[in-house]
């Protein structure tokens, strides 16, 4: 999950187009902070950890809501999108045809607590159902947990390529020197996922995604969170960009994190054992 907290944290002064569109820039500034791709990526992956590994889907889902209505709650100022925001305020909330990239940018804990690509992919659909029904909605948080959890698991970019062209239909044949240009700020699944997906594809380390990611411009702070979840799979991150994105978030986020981190980690000791 980190790796798309701190794309999320990276991205977020040059969100709205406010960017040079160029991969020459600070990584880090006093404008660098988390955003609601930060809190909402926590609430899932911390609604995952609660549900029993027998619930059932409906279960799951009333336990996603609770959580993310939770952190939204904690966090009112993060920056939600306007539905999503009455959402969090309705006395029944129901899920409403989204097809945002929200559901996107949440997703990467799921492609890290389960070892197979049908649960995988069963989560993500759960991860974005909450709120984002629309085929569109579920096709990119699934297509983005699959390039994750193919990136954890030892593919090569190529093969990683070729599974999200087939399964998915999204267009991956672009450069990011071709889609810069004309990229602007949009927040569907249909034209972010992609991107990210190509930021990694191009990319030639972690730190090299996330700025190639944030040159196209856009959303960046999301585009360079998806993009960065899928880098983190595949590169790792480093020691010293992982200890900054924990700095810059508040105790309580940091706690989750922590949380998330060591149940992986107690899972891959149990295993070994």
């Amino acid at each position: 999950m980190l790796g798309a907290i701190l794309g999320d944290i990276i991205g977020s002064p040059y969100e709205f187009d406010r960017g040079n569109k160029t991969k020459d820039f600070p990584l880090f500034s006093k404008e660098s902070t988390f955003t609601d791709d930060t809190v909402m990526t926590l609430a899932v992956g911390t609604a995952f950890l609660e549900a029993s590994p027998k619930a059932t889907d409906d279960r799951v889902l009333q336990i996603l809501a609770a959580r993310m209505r939770q952190f939204g709650k904690m966090y009112p100022h993060a920056g939600y999108g306007f539905r999503f925001s009455i959402w969090l305020r309705s006395g029944n909330p129901q899920p409403y045809n989204s097809y945002g990239n929200g559901s996107a940018m949440r997703v990467s804990s799921v492609a890290w607590l389960y070892d197979d690509m049908d649960a995988v992919r069963h989560a993500a659909r759960l991860s974005a159902e909450v709120t984002h029904n629309h085929p569109e909605g579920i096709k990119g948080a699934e297509a983005t947990a699959a390039a994750i959890f193919l990136a954890r698991t030892g593919s090569s970019k190529a093969q990683i390529r070729a599974y999200i062209e087939e399964q998915f239909g999204y267009d991956l044949s672009r450069t990011c020197d071709q889609i810069r240009p004309t990229y602007c700020h949009v927040e569907s699944c249909q034209e972010t996922v992609p991107e990210a997906i190509i930021s990694f594809l191009e990319g030639e380390n972690y730190e090299d995604v996330i700025r190639t990611a944030v040159s196209l411009g856009g959303d960046t702070d999301t585009l360079a969170a998806i993009a960065g979840s899928i880098a983190e799979g595949y590169y790792g991150i480093p020691e010293a960009l992982r200890q900054e994105a924990i700095a810059r978030l508040p105790l309580e986020l940091r706690g989750f994190l922590a949380c998330f981190t060591n149940y992986l980690k107690s899972e891959k000791q149990s295993t070994l054992d």
